[in-house]
């Protein structure tokens, strides 16, 4: 695998440059958040293939935004619903293709685990509702904000932040959490 290039340049920069032509700047975007979008997709499709179909669908998608392309956010907050939705579809297609049900939750269990090798705090979190665990990982895992949640979301800042504190209410009620693992 390439080394990620190194560029000091903020993302707001680098969406410029890329706006101006230059593809070196989308290949640091590209190395800058591929992990993170790779992270959420493998969180949300439960399979690594799919994970990485997401993550190239989404960089795909993300290029065709130029030039033109106006960040007014973080972008993650950005890429975040487009890493989503891609891997609702991705699951929905395997679970079709294998049969399954058409009831998926919002964060899939990964393939390779196994209950025995997860540890507490990842068995707790699945047992909370997906809306609770989303949010929190999007706060928590992903360290955004309640704004950037609410834009990526698409929903009010005060829905965010009522289901936020409702997730952590409902995550100091499991086990393994309140009593610090």
């Amino acid at each position: 695998m390439a080394p990620a290039p190194i560029d000091n340049r903020t993302d707001q920069e680098l969406v410029a440059a890329v706006n101006a032509g230059d593809a070196r700047a989308f290949e640091v975007l590209y190395f800058r958040y591929r992990d993170w979008t790779m992270r959420l997709a493998l969180r949300v499709t439960g399979h690594h293939d799919d994970a990485l179909d997401v993550m190239q669908e989404t960089f795909g998608y993300f290029a065709r935004k130029f030039p033109g392309f106006e960040l007014s956010a973080a972008l993650t907050t950005f890429l975040y619903p487009a890493v989503r939705n891609f891997s609702i579809a991705a699951r929905k297609k395997r679970q079709r293709s294998s049969g399954g049900d058409d009831q998926l939750p919002l964060i899939a269990e990964p393939q390779a685990s196994s209950s025995s090798d997860r540890s507490d705090m990842e068995q707790s979190l699945a047992s909370l509702s997906d809306v609770h665990r989303e949010i929190l990982l999007m706060r928590f895992v992903d360290d955004m904000t309640q704004p950037e949640i609410a834009v990526a979301l698409d929903l009010p800042l005060g829905t965010v932040k009522s289901r936020l504190h409702h997730a952590i209410l409902a995550a100091r009620q499991l086990p393994g959490i309140a009593d610090g693992g």
